[in-house]
Parts: structure tokens; sequence; C-alpha cells
């Protein structure tokens, strides 16, 4: 294995490491979303389903979580934020003669610089950590019904929130890119069974380091904050795409999802003074 490939490997543990070792003190509040969507799913794996046109269709049910907050970091002018994503698939071939299931979690840590070029308007730039596992099932497949996805990256990251009000009615308007550019991931060879693999120990090159000439892959999002009397909505619209191509298999991903949740914003003490309120900057709002 190539000294290059570990450093996914390394900063996978090292990133929560310096998540954990921040103060728990920091006079800046979570803010929290968490959604639930439904969408459409394409879903094409060679290793299952050999036809190069041989796209699965239907439809993808989704929940996040996302958490950011304010750190410490360049004076306050880093956030971090952490996703937690599970993606699950109910998808038909065209013929609808055979199905694939599939399921994906994946959690990503991220940490963005923030500019204000205008008072209503943040940029928020960096990088993220992502890390996904998960499989796509074959019904009608005997002897490799199953193809696991296992991935880590490094991403580029950007972000824009835009807050507007209306009369007295806030709105917050947020769209993010994020764009794995270096990774590792786990892949078998054309025809390769799990079985060669884990009990006869035929491991030779299933895993591979991944860029851009093996690996694409983007994730677009876009939400808007609104209240209804005391609680804060969140709504918007994810799309995913991940597409690979090594060892003679071609893998994509492809999702659509609307999605729709609440937002809350609390702090991991007491504020005991009210004067202290004013210093507690939301990392979002």
């Amino acid at each position: 294995m190539k000294p290059i490939w570990l450093i996914p490997l390394f900063l996978c543990l090292a990133l929560p490491l310096a998540a954990q070792s921040e103060k728990n003190n920091d006079p800046y509040p979570v803010n929290e979303g968490t959604l639930v969507g439904i969408g459409g799913s394409n879903l094409k794996d060679t290793y299952l389903s050999p036809g190069k046109n041989m796209n699965y269709t239907g439809v993808g049910l989704r929940i996040l979580n996302e958490r950011m907050r304010l750190t410490r970091l360049a004076d306050h002018r880093i956030s971090r934020q952490q996703v937690l994503n599970v993606d699950i698939a109910f998808t038909n071939n065209p013929a609808e003669t055979a199905t694939n299931f599939a399921g994906f979690i994946d959690y990503s840590l991220g940490y963005h610089y923030r500019f204000k070029p205008l008072p209503q308007l943040k940029i928020l730039t960096g990088g993220s950590l992502r890390g996904m596992g998960g499989f796509i099932y074959n019904t009608r497949n005997g002897n490799n019904p199953t193809s696991a996805k296992v991935d880590i990256d490094l991403n580029l990251s950007a972000m824009a929130i835009y807050g507007l009000n209306i009369g007295d009615y806030p709105l917050t308007f947020r769209y993010q890119m994020e764009l794995p550019f270096l990774g590792v991931f786990f892949s078998p060879h054309y025809g390769q069974s799990y079985y060669e693999i884990f009990n006869l120990g035929n491991y030779s090159g299933v895993v591979k380091a991944n860029s851009f000439h093996n690996k694409f892959a983007i994730r677009n999002y876009l939400t808007i904050d609104f209240p209804i009397r005391n609680v804060t909505v969140r709504a918007g619209y994810l799309h995913s795409y991940y597409y690979t191509d090594v060892n003679n298999l071609q893998t994509h991903i492809i999702s659509h999802s609307f999605v729709i949740g609440l937002v809350k914003e609390f702090h991991s003490f007491v504020i005991r003074r009210a004067k202290d309120r004013e210093k507690h900057k939301s990392a979002f709002y």
C-alpha cells in the first residue's frame, strides 16, 4: 500500500480526536437539524448486473442529522459541522424482473473558515473527512447477490448562508457543496466473489486509492429555514451523485431527495448571566 493512501485513514482518527479535544464550555450554541426525506434513486453496479445500461430506478428514503457550532480556532472564525446521513433505496430494473435494495450510512466532519462580505451573507470554505459504508443487494443473483461499499474521503467543502427578513419574518437560505478529491475505497475485481477475498485471502487490489481519475462524487444541499410559531422548520433539496470505475467494474449511485425537519439551538452548558447571551453567536444564523 502506498503511503499516500494512509492520509485519509490517519485523518479519520485525528480529526474526531481534535474535535473532542476542544473545550466543552465554548460560549457558542449548537445548531442541530434533524430531517427526513423522500425522492428518487438510480443505481447501477456492474458487479451485480453486467449490462452497461442496466440502471435500477425507484424510491429513496433518507434521515439526516446535522450539527454546526463555532469553535475557538482562528479567533472563532472557524465552524465545525458534523453530518450523519442514512440512505435507503428500493429500485427495479427496466423490465421489473429484479430488484436492488440498497442501504448506506455516512458520517462527515468538516471545518470551515467564515467570511462575511455582506451583513446578511456568510461564505464558508474548508474541507471535511467523510466515511461511508453500505451495500447493494440484488434479489435475482444467486452466487454474488451483494455488493459492499466502503469509502473514506477527503472533501472540498463550501457553503453560503444568506439571511433575509420579509417584514418581521426571518428566512435563512443555505447552499452547500462537497466534492471528494482524495481517499481510499473497497472494490472487488470483476467476477471475484467475497468468498475468494475473505476466506481464501485473495485480496490483492481490492483496496484502491481514489481521486478524480477513478471516482467522481458530489453532494449539493439547498435548504431554507423558517419559523412556525415556536419552532424552526428546515426544508430543502439534496442531490447526491457517486460514480466509480475500477477493477473493470462501474458503479453509480444517484439520488434526489426533498427533505424537511426541525432545527433547534442549544448550549452544552447553562448560561447564567443575561449579558453572556449576547456573546453567543450562532454558527448558522
